[in-house]
């Protein structure tokens, strides 16, 4: 019902040319992998890609006081700010998420009657958040630009939001940006919230 073609083609494909197009945020790609097949990753992807968002904050606060020693590294490990900062971003995702279904419920009531819709939808958007691997490699190859890549894996994990929405809901192209753009303006508003009580973000 959803693609409107009499089969789905990703059937006969390769994984990696799933994964291939899935990355270049093609709509039929996106419909395979949340319609067709039977993904349970979603809790641990989200877990990892916060992980890996809060090693990235916590790095940037370490970088006033670099020190190579051993000892340092594992006095490090120990700090509770990594902790924190992980704490920060999952409210932050939570208030991301919170922002976009309130709106599409808000826009679109008769999408979202049942729960088994929220869930499929939550569910869309955790697997789509999977650009935040990216941090990983940007990490790993620091350099001069590491912050233009911050914005460019931001922008792409966007993307890949606005097309799950589009895909699992049935939608066009506006009304998810728009979810999302609803679901930004709380985040910063989290972040916001963060700062006034004197907490680096």
């Amino acid at each position: 019902k959803s693609c409107q073609k009499p089969v789905d083609k990703y059937i006969e494909y390769d994984p990696v040319i799933i994964l291939i197009n899935a990355v270049l945020c093609k709509a039929q790609a996106y419909r395979h992998i949340l319609f067709n097949t039977k993904i349970n990753i979603h809790g641990k992807l989200c877990i990892f890609c916060l992980l890996c968002e809060a090693y990235i904050r916590w790095l940037q606060l370490q970088d006033s006081s670099q020190n190579t020693d051993p000892d340092d590294l594992i006095r490090y490990a120990k700090e509770w700010d990594f902790y924190r900062l992980f704490c920060i971003a999952s409210l932050e995702q939570t208030s991301f998420f919170i922002g976009i279904f309130i709106t599409l419920w808000w826009m679109t009531p008769e999408m979202l009657k049942r729960k088994s819709d929220f869930i499929l939808l939550l569910k869309a958007l955790l697997l789509s958040t999977y650009g935040k691997l990216l941090l990983i490699p940007a990490v790993i190859w620091e350099h001069d630009y590491t912050p233009l890549c911050l914005a460019f894996i931001k922008v792409f994990v966007l993307i890949s939001n606005s097309q799950a929405i589009r895909v699992t809901l049935n939608l066009n192209r506006i009304l998810p940006w728009f979810a999302i753009f609803f679901g930004l303006i709380l985040e910063n508003g989290v972040v916001c919230l963060f700062q006034k009580m004197g907490w680096d973000v």
